[in-house]
């Protein structure tokens, strides 16, 4: 058993140290540890967005209620994996590191009823903050014991989480969790005029930017600054963007300069190209920021690099790499010319890959590691020739873990995603 007295928090420590899934869409078993960058590479239909989807169901478990997180992704039987004896249930356990210096897990575990719907079988917190702890489990819909004397009543549909965030010692925990926020960019959502809002998380699609851009110029001009120099550079010519107002509603206009003339020109959002679009978004995402001015736990984006010139991936590279100073991110790719810039002394690098209809996910293989610390070949080259492999002693690993009833625990540690 991992507990919380054997971690340690260090500058920049990731949000999210350590996840395991079971049975969650193609995921059949997983246990990793991230960074604060971490890089999911592998073919399309691999599971990389079942990964990241993992985690964004946790983000919208805890703030809306459970059916509605289902049904968004058609239901508990497109949730829990497919396969032979089809599981009847999912389980998701997190180790974190809180903002406000605490130390966290948290895990549930949900089961199709054999009727239809649902029930939450399992869900247990444990928090350790500076000065104080706190505990509750649940099983089989009863608080079985909490270290909390006025613990608010237990909700059908919901998470126990949403309803004791009422209590300070849970209420980092929840926070951070729902402050995490995931995208696929859709440039042509972001090129709508848009109705304004607080501007306070980035939508999936993007399509609120300029609301958020908006709060970013207001509330931390310096960030919105850093946007637009690493724009600048990954996308030559573009000087920066603005939120301007239509009458009622909003766009974007960004700002190009142009030999010759003695001002940028301007452009609305619906002028720009998707790879534009798509780093814009990108770098607001990372950069954004959760409730009161400090900056969101997680992000994940899915393919950021997508319609962008390959001579860009370092430049974006850099913004994501300075972005994770402040902000844990987790991207998947394909890119080679994007993965060729991962620092793996830094960052993660996990190979995704799908066998017989299951998702594995681990760190670079042994030969792999090998061929890249003696510069054999990059990263990237790899990629390109079909021999970027998972380590295959931690898959085994992975395999052998076993979820036991009411226990959040799947096993032994996993071993550090850079060995």
């Amino acid at each position: 058993m991992s507990s919380l007295v054997e971690l340690t928090t260090e500058p920049h420590s990731p949000f999210l140290r350590r996840v395991r899934i079971r049975n969650y869409k193609s995921i059949e078993k997983c246990d990793l540890q991230l960074r604060s960058l971490t890089i999911l590479v592998g073919r399309n239909g691999s599971g990389k967005s079942n990964f990241l989807d993992a985690l964004r169901f946790v983000a919208d478990a805890v703030k809306s209620p459970l059916d509605h997180a289902l049904q968004t992704r058609g239901g508990i039987d497109a949730v829990r994996r497919k396969s032979i004896g089809h599981p009847h249930n999912f389980a998701i356990w997190l180790e974190l590191s809180l903002p406000s210096d605490g130390l966290a897990t948290y895990s549930f575990e949900l089961t199709a009823k054999a009727k239809g719907g649902f029930e939450i079988r399992h869900e247990q917190v444990e928090v350790r903050g500076r000065t104080d702890t706190g505990h509750y489990l649940v099983e089989n819909g009863g608080l079985v014991r909490s270290s909390e004397s006025n613990m608010p009543p237990l909700p059908a549909d919901r998470l126990y989480l949403t309803n004791a965030s009422g209590l300070p010692i849970f209420r980092p925990l929840y926070d951070a969790l729902s402050s995490m926020g995931f995208y696929n960019l859709n440039p042509d959502a972001m090129k709508e005029v848009q109705q304004p809002d607080a501007g306070e998380l980035l939508r999936r699609d993007g399509s609120n930017i300029a609301s958020v851009v908006a709060r970013l110029k207001s509330e931390r001009p310096e960030l919105m600054q850093r946007i637009d120099q690493f724009l600048s550079t990954i996308v030559p010519g573009i000087v920066g963007a603005d939120r301007i107002a239509l009458g009622p509603r909003e766009t974007l206009q960004f700002r190009q300069s142009v030999e010759g003339s003695e001002y940028p020109w301007r452009f609305y959002a619906t002028n720009m190209s998707d790879g534009t679009l798509r780093a814009f978004g990108s770098l607001v995402a990372v950069t954004q920021l959760a409730n009161g001015r400090s900056s969101v736990s997680l992000v994940g984006i899915e393919e950021p690099e997508t319609a962008l010139h390959p001579a860009a991936a370092s430049a974006l590279m850099d913004a994501l790499r300075e972005a994770a100073e402040r902000t844990q991110i987790v991207v998947t790719t394909h890119s080679p010319e994007l993965i060729d810039q991962v620092d793996l002394a830094r960052e993660a690098l996990l190979v995704v890959v799908s066998e017989h209809g299951t998702t594995k996910i681990a760190p670079i293989d042994k030969a792999s590691r090998e061929a890249l610390q003696r510069h054999l070949s990059t990263p990237g080259e790899l990629l390109r020739w079909d021999q970027l492999e998972p380590d295959r002693e931690y898959l085994a690993a992975q395999m052998k873990l076993e979820l036991r009833e009411g226990s959040p625990e799947l096993g032994t540690p996993a071993r550090s995603a850079d060995r």
